[in-house]
């Protein structure tokens, strides 16, 4: 009996080993592609927020927070109301994203955007305030997966459906999901030069992250570790969007006789070349779509109807006026029609300023 008793030397060696077997290494394989995505939304944000201040800025923290319940991160905004940037990642299987930040930060954003120094703020956001905020964070989000699409080896990754919203107590960053739902959440705070401290948070699901990890772990692996079989199909980097080429417009039958005639368009000559400023670098191959608009105008569902082969609708602008270039569905010039051999093309004329290009997001 007395022989089936262990030592204390062996009882001590049991017990570190059942310790070292009840504390087991964290995973590490998933934080580091993780960490990466913050480090692009880090240097977008930093980026974008010094170009529109004209001031430095740096990153001062990250805080990543990994299988966290959707109900729990509006409680991370010490004030109710909070500022959120919903899109959806097109290339991406449509996976939904968000941007959050304070009402306080999204109103500097806003006033950085109409050419503020982010001091001087209204007490509340207005329409004015969160189209200009949206409109800085998307610039944000397309620097953002500019520079994931290169990890992903130019994987095309566009943000879509995108919309602000000022939310307030109870929100949760996808309302579709149930408050239970596990996301990933990427906080980073940005100290930006005479202007103080702003924080912003970059969320997606817990699924998609896990895919997004594997993918680029995939892709940072040695190349004899890579199997080519099961590797993502490469798409095309992004390219510059074509020109709308404005195309003669149906008309209606007229009951005066209207004196039409064909449009003079001026020549094409050799224009200078415009450098950019190398702060922008890091947003120059997002995608945007450009129009050219020769003019409007409001008929009935009858008169549209009624239209055949030769008839005439006479827009509201006279000949010669200068056409409207629209990006994403927003003026940013006005330019004269010109002809390149056979085809369209607009000579810009004026570049409308930025105060006019954020009143102009809601009228289009």
């Amino acid at each position: 009996m007395m022989d089936d008793l262990l030592s204390q030397d062996e009882i001590n060696a049991l017990l570190q080993g059942a310790a070292s077997r009840g504390a087991p290494e964290e995973p590490q394989g998933a934080s580091g592609p993780l960490k990466e995505i913050g480090s692009l939304f880090s240097a977008a944000a930093g980026n974008v927020m010094g170009m529109l201040a004209g001031r430095d800025v740096s990153c001062s923290s990250q805080d990543l927070l990994l299988a966290a319940p959707q109900g729990e991160i509006s409680g991370r905004f010490e004030a109710q109301k909070a500022l959120v940037f919903r899109f959806r990642c097109d290339g991406f299987d449509g996976a939904p994203m968000a941007i959050l930040l304070s009402e306080r930060t999204g109103l500097i954003l806003a006033d950085l955007m109409m050419g503020g120094d982010g001091k001087e703020l209204p007490a509340e956001t207005n329409d004015l305030y969160l189209s200009a905020s949206q409109e800085g964070l998307s610039q944000i989000v397309g620097a953002a997966l500019t520079q994931l699409s290169g990890l992903l080896g130019g994987k095309r990754l566009v943000p879509a459906d995108a919309r602000a919203k000022l939310e307030e107590e109870g929100w949760l960053p996808f309302p579709d999901e149930e408050p239970e739902s596990k996301v990933l959440c990427l906080t980073v705070d940005m100290e930006i030069d005479q202007v103080g401290t702003v924080s912003m948070s970059f969320v997606m699901r817990e699924r998609e992250a896990g895919l997004l990890s594997e993918e680029m772990t995939a892709r940072m692996a040695p190349p004899e570790q890579q199997a080519s079989p099961a590797s993502p199909r490469k798409e095309p980097a992004p390219t510059a969007p074509m020109v709308q080429r404005p195309q003669p417009a149906p008309s209606r039958p007229a009951s005066q006789p209207v004196d039409v005639r064909p449009a003079e368009f001026a020549p094409l000559t050799q224009a200078e070349e415009i450098v950019a400023p190398g702060n922008l670098e890091l947003i120059l191959d997002i995608p945007v779509s450009v129009t050219v608009e020769l003019g409007r105008t409001s008929r009935t569902i009858g008169e549209v109807l009624g239209l055949g082969p030769g008839s005439v609708l006479e827009l509201e602008k006279m000949a010669g006026e200068p056409v409207d270039v629209l990006v994403n569905g927003k003026l940013v010039a006005h330019g004269e029609v010109v002809v390149i051999d056979e085809s369209f093309g607009v000579r810009v004329s004026e570049i409308v300023s930025k105060a006019e290009r954020i009143r102009s997001i809601g009228r289009w």
